[in-house]
């Protein structure tokens, strides 16, 4: 994984600057024990309400919100209601999802659900999302982007789920045009809303439907490093356990690339996803049967496809838009 450098460089870091001020003020009006949950959850406090200098998260949605309000001649500011949307509702699904998937650990330390509890969890999700509904009200042009990202990750999380279901071969296995769809929604939709929202706030709604299709392409090869990331990457960085995917069947794009590959390994790694891996030695071997067969490679050239379209669309029609290019280009290193 490249850690020369952090997500975007001093432009993410200048959008977080501009980001938790703004955070801090919409958390403020929760109740007491909601507003110490919602602290623990975005990173500013330990379980207990002690302040905690830590890791918050990388900052992409809502420095992509800014960045591109700044790439149409509108300032960062501008566009801090919808940052600050897009970053409730990440902070929404990560609170659901480790509960749904089981996950423990989130950004170095306990997950929400397991510091508090399944019931607080899902309470300070849902009241991440009410306060992030609030953010763009009486905002239309932002707003229609906001609402359409929520169906869309709740579809794409839905299917997620469902394809755990699924067999890895055979007529019902999950396609890679069906992952591609699902990924589209459940991390794509998030970054459409902010980079469409964003614009439209800055001053160019008329591009806020080009920059929708920009950020979706732009989440799915989001995903695609973060399931590399789910195999290969390193538990003191990514905050999370290894091979969890792998042993919850998860359908993740490296494994279904490896699966497809003409490959001797890819019948060997089929066999042993269909009898499941569970314990370290079959989990390591599969692993390493995915790297054998390309389906590593495959992701990282995947990823890397869809941040250049993303750029491509960019350079044609956002001439002022270093910051937000070097970010997305950014995204596709991560594995690196």
């Amino acid at each position: 994984m490249n850690l020369s450098h952090p997500l975007g460089g001093g432009a993410v870091a200048r959008c977080r600057g501009l980001l938790e001020p703004a955070l801090r003020e919409a958390v403020s009006v929760l109740h007491p024990e909601g507003a110490r949950m919602a602290a623990f959850a975005l990173g500013w406090s330990d379980a207990d309400g002690r302040p905690h200098q830590g890791d918050g998260g990388k900052g992409v949605r809502p420095a992509i919100a800014m960045l591109s309000a700044e790439a149409v001649g509108g300032t960062a500011e501008s566009a801090l209601p919808a940052a600050v949307a897009v970053e409730l509702v990440h902070a929404f699904s990560l609170a659901h999802d480790d509960i749904i998937d089981h996950d423990e650990r989130r950004r170095h330390r306990e997950a929400l659900w397991k510091a508090y509890g399944v019931g607080p969890a899902l309470l300070t999700g849902d009241a991440f999302l009410a306060l992030a509904v609030g953010q763009l009200a009486g905002r239309p042009e932002a707003m229609t982007y906001l609402s359409t990202a929520l169906i869309e990750l709740v579809n794409g999380q839905t299917a997620d789920m469902a394809f755990e279901n699924r067999p890895w071969r055979g007529p019902k296995a999950v396609t890679i045009a069906e992952y591609t769809e699902m990924v589209a929604g459940k991390t794509g939709s998030l970054l459409a809303a902010a980079a469409a929202a964003g614009v439209a706030l800055g001053g160019a709604p008329e591009l806020g439907d080009l920059m929708w299709q920009t950020g979706r392409d732009l989440g799915v090869a989001f995903q695609i490093v973060d399931d590399m990331l789910g195999i290969w990457g390193e538990p003191r960085v990514t905050g999370k356990p290894v091979y969890s995917d792998l042993r919850r069947d998860k359908k993740t794009f490296p494994v279904l690339a490896a699966l497809a590959a003409d490959h001797p390994a890819a019948g060997e790694l089929s066999d042993l996803l269909a009898e499941g891996v569970s314990d370290e030695d079959s989990v390591h071997h599969a692993a390493r049967l995915v790297e054998e067969t390309g389906g590593r490679a495959a992701a990282q050239a995947q990823a890397e496809r869809y941040v250049a379209s993303a750029v491509a669309v960019m350079d044609e029609h956002l001439p002022d838009a270093a910051d937000l290019r070097a970010l997305c280009v950014s995204l596709a290193d991560r594995a690196r």
